[in-house]
């Protein structure tokens, strides 16, 4: 399927953000929990504290996503509110390079984590502006998979720098290093979407647009209560992404905590970005045989499969098993879930749609680290939290299952 300027544009934009994402999976937990535990915080301490910080940033974002999404909406001020957002991520992604101290790690950590999610809130409503609905599932596709290959080229670098530490280099020095290299990555690839994707669909200018988009939020959540489908498919994304999230976010945190080796775990973790490319691509071929939902439904039984071998997890090559199995699923169900989200609702007012699409993604992606911080606490080990995330993915099946009668009546 040939795309155009605009559509290719959008791909290239998922091409930088997902290297900041990959190093959030990988290096930023890593040199995190050196830094942690070099100032003496204890081993299980430094994964409740990560995944407290995520929480943190995760859930004040999702307070306020809807609301932005609206303002978003009103002709002329998407691209604003993402390029503040887009300068927020990049200055605190490469802020991470220069503090020494967990303590302040954490809060640029957080800073640059709110304001990637923020542009993603712009960015997926922008899937209605540059294409159709009949192109959908397959652009979000190609974006995801796209994604997850480019990704590896900044990092790829990065941990070339840090294996080898060339030029009198220190293994902590060339992981700050690699930080400086994904955020120009992230910036510079930017540069095309800037140039090229319009907002399309918008809503008439208003003078008061802060009041004014407050009040739609209220009657967007109605709209959305009183559309059986989309509350339902809703409420299913916010389960099952949960799911998926936590063990995005918390992998290599997880995989430390029962003696994996660091780099073992961040090699798994790059061949995961490559076994994701073709399937994510695949997954919206088969979205067009066999339609999404029902994909998504297969994907939730195989994450299913990932909590019951993590909760087993012992050894590298397990990590490898499980690394190649969560590849094979994680661009289909998320380039899925955004593609169907897009097509049942308004285009008009997809950014405010997408807010409250973000406000039950990020919620669930605080929730999960949350049980996780949990299990730690009360057993002493993540193990629990893992296999308690099946939880979500079988309610989840739940709630889609009822969408695909709905709508397939």
């Amino acid at each position: 399927m040939k795309f155009n300027k605009s559509e290719l544009s959008w791909i290239l934009y998922d091409v930088a953000n997902s290297a900041f994402i990959l190093i959030v999976t990988a290096t930023i937990p890593v040199y995190f929990r050196a830094l942690a535990e070099s100032a003496g915080v204890e081993t299980a301490s430094v994964t409740a504290l990560f995944s407290t910080a995520t929480t943190i940033a995760v859930l004040s974002l999702a307070l306020i996503s809807p609301v932005l999404g609206a303002i978003a909406d009103y002709h002329g001020m998407k691209k604003k509110l993402f390029v503040g957002f887009l300068i927020m991520g990049l200055a605190g992604a490469s802020s991470l390079a220069v503090v020494t101290q967990w303590q302040a790690f954490l809060i640029l950590f957080i800073l640059a984590r709110i304001g990637y999610s923020a542009c993603n809130v712009f960015y997926d409503s922008m899937l209605i502006d540059v294409t159709t609905d009949e192109k959908m599932d397959s652009l979000s596709s190609h974006g995801y998979a796209w994604g997850y290959i480019g990704s590896t080229v900044p990092f790829i670098i990065g941990i070339a720098l840090i294996l080898t530490t060339p030029f009198g280099l220190t293994a902590g020095r060339a992981t700050q290093i690699s930080f400086i290299i994904t955020a120009l990555w992230w910036a510079l690839l930017t540069l095309p979407l800037l140039k090229n994707v319009k907002q399309t669909y918008s809503l008439p200018a208003q003078p008061k647009v802060v009041s004014s988009s407050f009040k739609r939020v209220g009657a967007t959540f109605k709209k959305i209560a009183d559309n059986k489908p989309l509350f339902y498919f809703i409420i299913g994304y916010f389960l099952y992404i949960n799911g998926v999230y936590t063990i995005m976010s918390q992998a290599t945190n997880f995989g430390g905590e029962v003696g994996i080796d660091q780099t073992q775990m961040i090699i798994a973790l790059l061949v995961t970005q490559f076994v994701a490319f073709p399937f994510a691509i695949l997954a919206g071929k088969l979205a067009t045989k066999f339609g999404p939902l029902k994909l998504i439904k297969v994907y939730m039984l195989i994450y299913t499969l990932v909590t019951i071998l993590g909760y087993n997890l012992s050894s590298a090559t397990e990590f490898w098993m499980l690394a190649i199995i969560v590849g094979m699923a994680q661009g289909g169900i998320q380039s899925l879930s955004r593609s169907y989200f897009g097509r049942l609702i308004p285009k008009e007012e997809s950014n405010e749609y997408f807010g409250f699409f973000d406000i039950f993604g990020k919620f669930s992606d605080g929730i999960g680290p949350l049980f996780l911080t949990a299990a730690v606490l009360l057993t002493g080990s993540a193990r629990l939290g893992i296999l308690g995330l099946i939880l979500f993915f079988v309610l989840g099946f739940i709630f889609i299952n009822k969408v695909d009668k709905l709508t397939s009546k």
